[in-house]
Formats: structure tokens, C-alpha cells, sequence
């Protein structure tokens, strides 16, 4: 049977993750401390590598408590305590970014991409193993960075979590622990995943190759009236019920309902 092997929250938003054991689910479905704070330029648009190609240069190491964080680019390092008051870790950001920023907070959900399907995302670890294979210039560790998922579980057989999303006109639903979440849609990605996660440099062609790929190996058990395109991987999930524990641990099953 699968089983949840690794959790990983993004306590900035577009910035590194960080390791978890057990994660608390929050009513609104999303993981406590994932991607609670974010970037905004003046506009009031969020500062991401999809559009600021910078922040792949930027290493972000967390304490334990997720109270502070360590920021490193370029032979600079500095630690500065997480919290929106703090104007330093704004200008930092500002001057190594060339742009205007202030970093927001939202306890209750976090920043979620997908705000129809908040909950984490979710793949395989044979899913990133696969398309570590595809491609050369990175490997199993890269794809975890690039494609920077919530929830990974294990099984060796790529593709298996899209099994958890249901056609359409259908639900699904699927239990971890003794939580229930709904599989709401295959992941779309966007260009980040053709970077390299530590200096951005970009594979030419990525994503017709991977949607390539991704369309000749489609497992028979994938919704396919979910793949308006191919350039897909992981799942979005929403929260169904919230369970007894209301927290997600390394070696939960996983097992579609």
C-alpha cells in the first residue's frame, strides 16, 4: 500500500521548501505554514519565478519553528526574524530582486496557486522519477525542486496518483491518514519547472518535450477528459474532512476511497 513519504511546506511563497515529518491540516485544507508569506511588488502582484527569473539565485534556509529565515545569493547571507514587520527582509529582497516589495501574510490558507483547490499538492515519487528520466540534465533530487510538491508518496509506479482524480462529471476522493481529500484536477505547470531550481538556466523546448512524453505514457487509470494539454503533473487536492488527528505524518497510507 502507498504511503506518505515525505512533506514539504514552502514557508515564502516561490522560495525553497522545507522539511516536515507531520504537517497540521488547517480547516481551510491547506498545511500550516505553507506558503503563509509571499512577495508583492507595488502593484500588488505576487513575486514569483514565473515572473522573476532572480529568484532561483536565492537559497532560503528555515529554523525549526519557522520563525526566522537564513537568505543567501551571491556570497551574501543573512538571517532575519519571518514576520511582516520586518522592513529589512523586504529590502533585502527589494535590492537583490531590482524591485519594489513587501512580503504579506495570510495564517488561515496561505497563497495558495490554485484558490479552487487549496489543499496540498500531491505526486508519486515514481512520477518524479519518471521525469527525471526524460531529461538529462536533471535527476530524481532536481525534480522534487522543480516541481516543488506538497505531498510525495511512495510508490514506484509513475503516474500513480492520477488515480486520484476522477473524470469530470465524477468525484473523487481519497484518504491519507485519517484525512479525506478530494483529487480536484491534474496540476498545470507553468515555465518554472524548465529551470535549473539553483541558477535558472533554462532547458530549450521543456515543455513540448515533457507534454511529449507525458502523452505517450498515460497510464490507462489517468482521466484523460482531464488533459486539455499534457504539460501536467501532480495533483491538486481540496479537503474533504478534516479527521480525528488533524495532522498528516510520514508513513501514513494513502489509498484512494
Amino acid at each position: 500500500m502507498p504511503t506518505l513519504h515525505r512533506i514539504t511546506i514552502f514557508p515564502i511563497k516561490a522560495f525553497e521548501g522545507h522539511p516536515l515529518q507531520r504537517a497540521e491540516v488547517l480547516p481551510s485544507g491547506a498545511l500550516l505554514g505553507d506558503r503563509r508569506f509571499a512577495l508583492q511588488d507595488s502593484s500588488g502582484k505576487f513575486i514569483s519565478g514565473k515572473n522573476c527569473e532572480s529568484i532561483h539565485r536565492v537559497r532560503a534556509q528555515y529554523a525549526d519553528d519557522l520563525e526566522s529565515v537564513t537568505l543567501s545569493c551571491a556570497g551574501s547571507e543573512e538571517t532575519f526574524a519571518l514576520e511582516v514587520g520586518n522592513r529589512s527582509l523586504a529590502v533585502w529582497f527589494a535590492q537583490l530582486l531590482g524591485v519594489s516589495c513587501k512580503l504579506v501574510e495570510n495564517t488561515s490558507g496561505g497563497f495558495p496557486d490554485d484558490c479552487d483547490s487549496p489543499g496540498p499538492t500531491l505526486i508519486s515519487t515514481g512520477s518524479l522519477a519518471e521525469v527525471a528520466r526524460w531529461f538529462p540534465e536533471f535527476d530524481l533530487e532536481e525534480a522534487r525542486h522543480r516541481f516543488r510538491m506538497n505531498l510525495e508518496v511512495h510508490s514506484k509506479l509513475p503516474f500513480w496518483e492520477d488515480r486520484l482524480v476522477a473524470a469530470p462529471t465524477a468525484e473523487s476522493r481519497f484518504r491519507v491518514g485519517d484525512t479525506v481529500w478530494r483529487g480536484c484536477g491534474i496540476c498545470r505547470r507553468c515555465v518554472v519547472p524548465s529551470r535549473n531550481a539553483r541558477d535558472g538556466a533554462r532547458i530549450a523546448n521543456f515543455a513540448r518535450e515533457f507534454s511529449r512524453r507525458r502523452a505517450e505514457t498515460l497510464p490507462e487509470w489517468s482521466p484523460q477528459e482531464r488533459f486539455d494539454h499534457f504539460y501536467r503533473l501532480g495533483v491538486n487536492t481540496a479537503l474533504d474532512s478534516l479527521g480525528k488527528r488533524g495532522f498528516l505524518g510520514i508513513g501514513d497510507l494513502v489509498e484512494a476511497i
